[in-house]
């Protein structure tokens, strides 16, 4: 059975759900890997028929194993985003067979295009710019196309800390998006600190840098659980956020949840509607069955709505 509009917010203790954060979550996506994908008897059970699930294609994971979760979740009615890690793809070949496999077997009209963090490439690619410039994707129809965001900037890119090559990369990917005919976003590293996204936000708009964004957000978990990840995923600042948190007693043992980062980023959007992060994209860290309910306890149960469309569409 689809839950197409499942809520908890009438279960006793549950608090009251935020008008604002409601709205920021519509059109919420998640994501897992197969791993974790086998241990979900049915997705239906926790997430509302239509949201994109990411599918995350780690170094060393079969393109068979990635396949048949694509296959699975579209068939259980969920429009499928796997990743296509530039540097652990081959060549061109190995790129184009594996667009075909999964249009083939599983219907993918959509994906995510990375670097992947692997140091060194396995074969011709190291950049999603490279995959782009392909033209596997257009040739193939894919109707949607993500590139990576980040609101902190990324150490493997820029040695020293600026933002040089992150901004260059993607004011290219800005010129790509005209020339496409897929519909194009950036989803984004998570991060813990809403001012910094905001003016990152802000400052992409300013420069002319329209794509919308889909910005990352760790699910709940455990703080030392959450700690660990941000640090191997290289989080920036806001790590300190969550280093401030550990520092006090009282909430050291509890769970962190997103509620603040996505209250002020919700609130700044209500008073912003041309605010270009359109979406929430999830890290379930802690377990996707928590993220879930997280998320549907808190108003996110619409799938993917029309705002999800960029402004080509």
């Amino acid at each position: 059975m689809a839950l197409l509009n499942f809520r908890k917010r009438d279960k006793p203790g549950t608090p009251p759900v935020n008008g604002k954060v409601e709205a920021l979550l519509q059109g919420y996506s998640i994501e897992v890997m197969p791993r974790t994908a086998e241990k979900v008897e049915n997705f239906r059970d926790l997430l509302p028929e239509g949201t994109r699930i990411y599918v995350a294609h780690i170094e060393g994971t079969p393109i068979e194993d990635m396949v048949a979760t694509a296959k699975r979740l579209n068939a259980e009615g969920y429009p499928v985003m796997p990743h296509f890690p530039a540097r652990i793809i081959k060549d061109r070949t190995t790129l184009a067979d594996w667009i075909a496999r999964y249009q083939g077997e599983a219907d993918v009209k959509q994906a995510l295009l990375l670097a992947g963090g692997v140091d060194k490439p396995h074969g011709d690619f190291h950049s999603s710019m490279q995959l782009l410039e392909s033209g596997e994707f257009d040739k193939a129809g894919f109707e949607r196309l993500h590139v990576a965001g980040h609101p902190e900037g990324n150490r493997d890119i820029d040695t020293d800390g600026s933002m040089k090559n992150v901004d260059d990369a993607l004011r290219w990917k800005q010129k790509f998006s005209e020339t496409t005919d897929a519909e194009m976003a950036l989803a984004t590293q998570f991060a813990f600190d809403a001012k910094p996204i905001i003016a990152w936000a802000d400052n992409l708009a300013a420069a002319g840098i329209t794509l919308p964004i889909h910005i990352g957000i760790a699910g709940p978990a455990k703080l030392q659980t959450l700690i660990k990840f941000a640090i191997a995923c290289g989080v920036g600042p806001s790590l300190k956020v969550l280093q401030k948190r550990a520092m006090d007693v009282t909430k050291l043992l509890l769970p962190y949840e997103p509620t603040d980062v996505l209250t002020e980023l919700a609130v700044h959007k209500a008073a912003n509607p041309d605010f270009n992060i359109t979406n929430v994209h999830f890290f379930p860290l802690g377990g996707i069955k928590t993220n879930a309910t997280w998320a549907i306890e808190n108003g996110g149960s619409a799938g993917v709505p029309a705002k999800d469309a960029s402004p080509k569409a």
